[in-house]
């Protein structure tokens, strides 16, 4: 997903504090986008990581 998982990432988190301050700045909205797009990125990557053992196989 890519770029597309971060922007959405970005617009959600956006939406969400205007829901929570709709008085919010333009600097409070342009920091939770890139929080969401950091968190959005962090995600997928965590997402992406495969298990380097494997849980079957006893240790």
């Amino acid at each position: 997903m890519g770029l597309f998982a971060e922007i959405a990432g970005a617009v959600v988190a956006v939406e969400g504090l205007k829901k929570l301050d709709p008085g919010a700045g333009l600097l409070t909205e342009g920091l939770a986008a890139l929080a969401g797009y950091k968190g959005a990125e962090a995600l997928e990557e965590h997402l992406e990581k495969k298990p380097e053992t494997d849980p079957s196989q006893p240790a």
